[in-house]
């Protein structure tokens, strides 16, 4: 097989000395893919709908809201001056005093309506709100690196590695030199 290679090059050495290296094409006897594996990151992210427990309120010390005196105040004179208008004597200071009274109660009760009552004992209420979380996640994908070649020129097998498949035929770089004996 050696021969025959020798007796190749020195039959084209005559024309190869004037090119000393020519391209040829070699037959390709079969390309496999090289595949790699690759980790590729990505966010998964999901919504989800919690229940979290709150005070009722947005004022104030410990999420409640300020009481408002003023009601009570405006009442207890109007429930005053209504009340004094009733009764004689002492009937009248009685009906002035319960007007008073009368009066703050339903003055601090319209002034406050919106608040929650001191006798309240669930001063907490739940309230839902949505959360997001995310995570990162690894994806194996697996990528073609190129393409393993086996090649035959000449009656000789090759391997080599390339980028892209070179189909049935493969361009060869063949160099020529002479050997001294």
């Amino acid at each position: 097989m050696k021969r025959l290679l020798i007796s190749s090059l020195l039959a084209t050495g005559t024309w190869a000395v004037y090119a000393q290296t020519y391209t040829d094409q070699a037959r390709v006897r079969s390309a496999e893919p090289q595949y790699e594996s690759v980790s590729v990151p990505r966010n998964e992210c999901t919504s989800q709908w919690i229940q979290e427990p709150g005070r009722r309120g947005n004022h104030g010390r410990h999420g409640q809201q300020d009481r408002q005196y003023g009601g009570a105040i405006l009442g207890g004179l109007a429930g005053g001056v209504v009340g004094h208008q009733f009764g004689g004597g002492t009937g009248k200071d009685a009906a002035t005093a319960l007007g008073v009274v009368l009066g703050a109660m339903a003055g601090d009760q319209i002034a406050n309506r919106d608040q929650n009552p001191a006798y309240d004992d669930g001063r907490y209420e739940s309230s839902q709100r949505q959360v997001q979380r995310c995570r990162t996640v690894y994806d194996a994908q697996t990528r073609i690196t190129g393409y393993r070649v086996n090649y035959d020129y000449r009656g000789q097998n090759f391997t080599t590695f390339m980028r892209s498949n070179p189909g049935n035929s493969l361009p060869v770089r063949v160099t020529v030199d002479p050997i001294e004996q």
